[in-house]
């Protein structure tokens, strides 16, 4: 049973801009700010950025990798608080690192995720509620 400030194994994500064209495609978000410089820049951003849902996405494979079970995640929710500027051609990583802040009192464990692209936080208030009987 996982206790309280158990950390869960940290991952790295490689974000690409093949790979926003891609999740562009399976979402059907093509706002040009994920792939095209000149519209991205045009509107103030420093660069293309990935889709908010992706970053969000990805950083929830570090919980589902940990309880083994991706339909054992019961909640999520994080908040949106830097774009993750993706550059041609070296791309951005994602990194993520878990722990486990609570475990609830019906046995269900709370996970906070801190997620980074270059040392600077991307997402806040990061959680998810994983049941307690999938994790390790």
């Amino acid at each position: 049973m996982p206790v309280v400030g158990d950390l869960l194994p940290a991952q790295e994500f490689m974000f690409t801009r093949a790979e926003l064209v891609r999740y562009a495609g399976a979402s059907g978000d093509f706002n040009p700010i994920h792939w095209n410089e000149r519209v991205a820049t045009s509107v103030g951003l420093p660069n293309v950025i990935a889709h908010g849902m992706l970053t969000m996405g990805t950083a929830l494979r570090v919980v589902t990798d940990w309880a083994g079970d991706p339909g054992a995640v019961l909640s999520y929710g994080v908040r949106f608080t830097k774009p993750v500027v993706v550059p041609d051609p070296d791309g951005a990583v994602l990194r993520v690192q878990g722990k486990v802040r609570s475990v609830l009192d019906d046995g269900n464990v709370e996970v906070e995720l801190t997620v980074t692209v270059n040392g600077e936080k991307v997402l806040m208030k990061a959680r998810a509620v994983v049941r307690g009987t999938a994790t390790p």
